[in-house]
């Protein structure tokens, strides 16, 4: 074995990850920065950890056995970790390792007190800081007490609580090792936590302080309430401070004790306003050495303020990047999209090239910039107005960032952002044969791409992609377009506004709407019912398809008595929506042309669930509901004072409300049929790559950006480490969650309900399809893992046009995320199910298979059981 057994902390910096682990090296790199004090000290590297597991019993097997157990497995995964914690506690030290410690001892004062703490290769990482995982030993006092908690450090990788985390975070056992920081003591009269951002809120411009006094281990370990600042623009903006009756303080021999603190003391704050403001100035600079926010360990004695640890802080979501330090406001792509996933960088970076607004990229989503119509009086009002009827959560996290001062008082003529419900005008109608037109250029447009792609490969593909998305944005950007979306949505708008003022009906639309014709999603949903048609005709293929496990199972179907026709169908169905996929807005998500088992589930459920012809009786009901309300809504609008003129605008209206619906959900189509071709030739180049040895797997070109996968078709070069830091990031960003408004300075804003129509214990959401259902919710948090029944009530974080086929067969909808246009929404009015969307926490307050009430016209749900 090679490398340094001991290594001073004066000698680490930053890129000595892999021999002085997080910690050590944060403190090297720390010990660098100018004005920044850390205790004296050395680091027993992870070179001396491979040496000792070379001697410890059993350690590889075991490491093997760990790598394999199911993070679920609590017990195999509690024995494990206590076998593996014992093979280093009963293995002695190597001489040499011994040797090298007590020779760095002799250095730095062999009779001092120390602090050993652990310092694993997989510790205070940009992605996950595993704070508090491994052990750390205060004010230890001789060499042998030194060499016997070093090796108490390296049996602390493995307690059961260290093993779980990093089973969470998808770090492999057998990759990390562990050094050993062991620091001179600062025996402090006060000590505490510093973060250079708040952690609750984001706000990067406040740092707060915790403080306590004595030693900071009682205070990190929660058993003392600290004094609590706040310091934003170099003041104290706030302060609460902590009753303390016990403080932890070392004791001359060594080892620490819980000592009361003297009455008079108990109330007075541990640091002056000077002293904190001077604490964050320095937490100021070691952030700006890092380049993110930090949790900063100090300790303050007679000398002054010492830094004992910093990490990044990974639970803050990012901010986007920008050119200056004007205060911006981004609003969630995500959360208009239904899709608010992480997304790997080739995805995001094809979405943002064929976008029509500018979109910035923060924690693996995009986000557009509303700074410009926020501090514009006279698009404030308007923009507000068309967020709050899509999401009030949206709306309302706006209105906190309004309320905060930092744009000017809004404009007097905003009022409550709705327009009257009175007699207002009727909007502007749209001539219905220019769906029909748009459909056509769109196919047109279609069609060439599919045609011209064909032959582009290497360099010409790329610069071809270049052209075809701005084709895609003047397609999807034509101003006719845009009017067919929107004539639907206003029709919408007017006929629930007016129909509740004139009748007091709620929501008149959601009906009115039923079996809109041209609806290319709902009538997704609805061929896959005919499909199970095919299928339930014959017994074989039910049969074969429940054993279906791989995406081969088409080219077998054949060979089973009626699978021609199953096949067959299975195929036309593909043919039509094979480009759709659950996440589809991701061009790095597999489609179900590619991966078709996906659909087998649902077939199966639409088997069992559902008599012959369901699909055209669904869309039948569904049609005559929507005459017979028309009717009654206009019979009774012709009875009111100027009631012809009434009922004449809203029989125009709902004219073309049910001419325009459907066209809602086409563009979205468009955009995934496109997308799709653009995948096929992009995976294309990626399997040459692969041929030419640069990728290991096809699938890594997803962790590159467009530019940076055309630069390596270009110049056959690829940074071999990049890959593998994308994959990493990718999976500190799937544990973020994005909140609905992301200010520059950090604040994350998800927006609350102000209501009070709610019942008590009931969840608040948005109401978005009309009607009242009780059933047994089934939570599910991905549509592969569907397992639903008649009757059932769908609850889940989001739902995009891929989960279609399952509306069909379930009584009620409950998700996380939507709006009243958003496509889950839309498909719940077509198929008549009650539906309330963006109930924060959904799919975590509402247990699997409670039973539950869905108020889908009042917007709210009620826990039954």
């Amino acid at each position: 074995m090679s490398g340094r057994l001991v290594v001073d902390l004066r000698d680490v910096d930053a890129t000595g990850l892999a021999e002085a682990g997080g910690k050590g090296a944060h403190l090297g790199e720390l010990s660098r920065i100018d004005g920044v004090r850390v205790p004296a000290g050395f680091c027993v590297t992870t070179h001396a950890f491979r040496r000792i597991m070379e001697e410890a019993t059993g350690v590889e097997e075991l490491l093997d056995r760990l790598s394999r157990v199911d993070d679920g497995d609590r017990e195999a995964v509690r024995s494990l970790a206590a076998r593996l914690r014992r093979a280093f506690e009963e293995t002695p030290l190597p001489d040499e390792v011994a040797a090298a410690i007590t020779g760095a001892l002799a250095r730095h004062g062999e009779g001092a007190a120390y602090a050993v703490r652990s310092s694993a290769t997989a510790e205070d990482l940009p992605t996950a800081s595993f704070a508090g995982q491994q052990d750390t030993y205060l004010n230890v006092v001789g060499t042998q007490e030194i060499l016997r908690h070093v090796g108490r450090c390296w049996a602390s990788l493995f307690t059961e609580r260290a093993v779980t985390y990093r089973g969470r975070q998808g770090v492999d056992h057998r990759t990390v090792h562990m050094a050993v920081v062991v620091q001179r003591m600062v025996v402090p009269r006060a000590s505490g936590i510093l973060f250079t951002a708040d952690p609750v809120t984001g706000d990067r411009r406040t740092a707060t302080v915790d403080a306590g006094l004595g030693l900071g281990e009682s205070l990190v370990s929660g058993l003392v309430d600290p004094d609590v600042l706040a310091v934003r623009d170099g003041e104290v903006v706030e302060r609460t401070t902590a009753v303390k009756r016990r403080a932890l303080h070392a004791l001359p021999g060594g080892g620490t004790r819980e000592t009361p603190v003297e009455e008079r003391r108990q109330r007075e704050p541990v640091l002056t306003d000077h002293q904190a403001v001077e604490l964050v100035a320095l937490g100021r600079r070691i952030e700006a050495h890092f380049g993110s926010p930090q949790d900063i360990e100090w300790c303050l004695d007679d000398d002054g303020f010492h830094i004992v640890q910093s990490r990044p802080i990974t639970t803050l979501f990012p901010v986007p990047e920008r050119d200056d330090d004007a205060f911006r406001v981004y609003l969630s792509v995500g959360h208009q999209q239904m899709m608010t996933d992480a997304m790997k960088p080739l995805g995001l970076s094809v979405w943002q090239l064929t976008a029509l607004a500018p979109m910035y990229e923060a924690g693996g989503r995009l986000f557009v910039d509303a700074t410009a119509r926020l501090e514009a009086p006279g698009s404030r009002a308007a923009l507000l107005d068309v967020v709050g009827r899509g999401d009030p959560l949206t709306r309302d996290a706006l209105e906190t960032v309004l309320e905060n001062g930092e744009f000017g008082p809004a404009p007097a003529e905003a009022g409550g952002g709705q327009p009257p419900a009175g007699d207002g005008d009727v909007p502007q109608e749209t001539d219905p044969a220019v769906v029909t037109e748009l459909i056509e250029r769109s196919r047109r447009s279609q069609d060439a791409l599919e045609r011209d792609i064909r032959t582009k490969s290497g360099p010409a593909l790329f610069a071809f992609l270049r052209e075809a998305f701005e084709e895609h944005k003047r397609v999807v950007g034509d101003p006719l377009n845009i009017r067919a979306i929107m004539a639907g949505m206003e029709a919408t708008w007017w006929l629930n506004d007016r129909l509740e003022d004139w009748l007091g009906e709620k929501n008149a639309a959601d009906t009115l709407t039923l079996s809109a014709p041209g609806n290319v999603t709902s009538e997704m949903g609805l061929a896959l019912l005919d499909v199970a048609d095919v299928v339930r005709a014959h017994p074989e293929v039910v049969a074969f398809l429940q054993g279906v496990e791989d995406d081969g199972f088409l080219d077998e179907l054949p060979k089973v008595p009626g699978g021609v026709e199953a096949r067959d169908a299975i195929e036309a169905y593909l043919d039509r929506y094979g480009m759709r996929c659950v996440g589809e807005i991701d061009i790095t998500r597999p489609r179900w042309r590619e991966r078709p088992s996906a659909l087998v589930p649902v077939v199966l459920d639409h088997v069992r669930g559902f008599e012959p012809g369901a699909a055209a009786r669904r869309f039948e009901e569904g049609r005559r509901r929507a005459l017979a309300k028309e009717h009654e809504v206009l019979e009774r609008l012709r009875e009111l004072p100027d009631g012809e003129r009434r009922a004449d605008a809203t029989r125009r209206m709902i004219a073309q409300v049910r001419a325009f619906a459907g066209y809602r959900e086409y563009p979205k189509y468009a955009i995934v049929s496109r997308s799709f071709v653009y995948r096929q030739a992009l995976l294309r180049e990626a399997d040459e790559l692969v041929r030419a040895g640069l990728l290991a797997d096809r699938d890594d070109v997803h962790h590159l950006t467009f530019d940076e996968f055309e630069e390596v078709v270009r110049t056959r070069r690829l940074d071999a480490g990049l890959v593998r830091r994308r994959k990493d990031a990718f999976r500190s960003y799937q544990a973020l969650t994005p909140p609905r408004v992301l200010t520059s300075d950090g604040v994350a804003l998800s927006g609350s309900y102000r209501r009070d129509d709610v019942p008590e214990g009931a969840l608040a959401g948005l109401a978005v399809s009309g009607g009242t259902v009780e059933g047994r919710a089934r939570v599910v948090l991905d549509m592969a893992d569907a397992d639903l029944e008649a009757g059932d009530i769908l609850v889940t974080p989001f739902t995009d046009p891929s989960w279609s086929p399952l509306f069909v067969g379930i009584a009620g909808l409950v998700t996380e995320v939507g709006g009243l246009m958003t496509h889950g929404a839309v498909i719940a009015r077509e198929y008549g199910l009650p539906a309330v969307v963006g109930v924060e926490r959904a799919t975590r307050l509402i247990q699997d298979g409670q039973r539950i009430r869905v108020h889908g016209t009042d917007g709210y749900i009620e826990l039954l059981s």
